[in-house]
């Protein structure tokens, strides 16, 4: 008797998370990425992406800007997943609380921080 196919995941973060999960199996690399060295490689990544505006305020190239906003996305889902964080739930918290902290009546148009509106 065949089993029913399990569907698709919907939620693209779960996917993505799932993929590095098989890929990082796959290669036996979860005994390298312990908390500390992920937040390291995406602190890297972060600076990598960084360095494409250095001295401009446009990247001279967008393709390599787009591989390096990729590795960022997927070391923060994997460093994500070893924390058991929901990044989605994560993220939405954070906006209602930015928006307490940055009301629009104070905030708009300014870039001060929240501390000195």
């Amino acid at each position: 008797r065949c089993r029913p196919m399990t569907p698709p995941r919907t939620d693209p973060l779960l996917a993505l998370r799932d993929a590095l999960r098989e890929f990082a199996d796959a290669r036996d690399w979860d005994q390298f990425h312990s908390p500390k060295n992920l937040a390291a490689a995406l602190a890297v990544e972060a600076a990598e992406l960084l360095e494409h505006y250095q001295w401009s305020e446009t990247a001279s190239d967008p393709a390599k800007v787009r591989e390096e906003l990729a590795d960022v996305l997927l070391y923060l889902i994997r460093l994500a997943d070893k924390l058991d964080v929901d990044l989605t739930a994560a993220a939405r918290d954070k906006i209602v609380l930015n928006a307490k902290k940055y009301p629009v009546e104070k905030a708009r148009g300014s870039a001060r921080k929240y501390t000195d509106l």
